[in-house]
């Protein structure tokens, strides 16, 4: 299954899941107007913010997909991704990355990005580097900025 159709099916059991939330929380505040129940309003202000909350977190996450694709493609348009780099590393034979190659590419792509910090290619090959390294936070990280530097005029 390609990752954009299992992230689809997730997204769309999740957005189930948070109506499914909204609702509930909608009749407990019901409840609770109807009842005089205290408990059941909190619960229902909870479930409340849970789905509103849940809701913006992925509608923020689909927009990321979507922006790093869209750097994706254009970087690959022009052949600049730097993919081949990351696929010519040595790996396991349980198909990793082998961790010192790994880090040899991170820091040829940090340097290349400490020469040009404005530009948002040197920071999405940055990103890829970190996620080859398997430092997802800072590969997120980055991508997002470069990402803000992509929508600059």
């Amino acid at each position: 299954m390609r990752a954009r159709t299992a992230a689809f099916l997730l997204g769309a059991v999740l957005v189930f899941y948070l109506a499914l939330c909204l609702w509930k929380g909608i009749l407990a505040l019901y409840d609770a107007v109807h009842l005089h129940s205290a408990l059941s309003g909190a619960f229902g202000v909870g479930l409340l913010v849970f789905g509103f909350l849940g809701g913006w977190f992925l509608v923020r996450e689909i927009q990321f997909g979507f922006a790093t694709e869209r750097l994706a493609v254009t970087l690959d348009d022009a052949h600049e991704s730097g993919q081949e780099e990351i696929d010519a590393l040595p790996r396991s034979p349980g198909g990793r990355i082998d961790r010192a190659a790994a880090d040899g590419l991170f820091a040829r792509r940090k340097a290349e990005t400490e020469a040009a910090p404005g530009d948002w290619r040197t920071w999405y090959r940055l990103a890829t580097a970190y996620s080859a390294a398997k430092d997802k936070s800072r590969a997120r990280a980055a991508m997002r900025h470069a990402i803000r530097l992509a929508r600059q005029p």
